[in-house]
């Protein structure tokens, strides 16, 4: 009996420990959310790159060829004769705009709650404010910054600032 109590009690360990180290998302900020999209300059700062591609629609058209032949009474002797010609139209051009943005580092999980609850406020965000860089904040910021002109997940200075997150650099406070 003390046998099997002490296996049970093993095994019950055993699943307590696997649960704390696998599948459990700890209460931390990813550190590399969008790393892989960010460039750095010399002085250090951060900068995101939006490309918006452009539209481009396929026109087909019939041109005519050899117009119909009529008569002085008004009879058609031979029917004009089209073409089909299909081309591609550049309704929008491709665009790509880079743009200083919050850099990975200075993401902490203080920081994402608070952008978190800026988000919200602007009706944005729905989720939970917990501090994590995850796919919904990051929806959030896209869709916040779509409105602001710009399709970016990153999220852009010009943004932090608005959000009173970051401070507001010397240059703006001149202009």
């Amino acid at each position: 009996m003390a046998r099997r109590t002490s296996i049970l009690t093993a095994f019950i360990g055993g699943l307590t420990l696997s649960a704390c180290s696998g599948g459990l998302v700890p209460a931390s900020n990813p550190p590399s959310f969008n790393a892989e999209a960010i460039e750095y300059d010399v002085a250090g700062n951060c900068y995101g790159r939006d490309v918006t591609p452009a539209v481009i629609e396929t026109v087909t058209e019939h041109v005519m060829v050899q117009p119909a032949m009529v008569t002085s009474d008004g009879t058609v002797t031979s029917q004009a004769v089209f073409r089909t010609v299909t081309r591609q139209a550049i309704l929008r051009e491709r665009r790509e705009v880079v743009f200083e943005t919050v850099c990975p580092q200075a993401l902490t999980q203080d920081f994402v709650a608070s952008l978190q609850r800026a988000l919200r406020t602007r009706g944005t965000y729905s989720g939970l404010i917990n501090g994590i860089m995850d796919d919904a904040t990051q929806k959030a910021i896209q869709t916040y910054q779509r409105q602001e002109g710009y399709d970016s997940s990153l999220l852009d200075i010009r943004t932090a600032r608005d959000f009173g997150l970051v401070a507001i650099s010397a240059e703006d406070l001149q202009n």
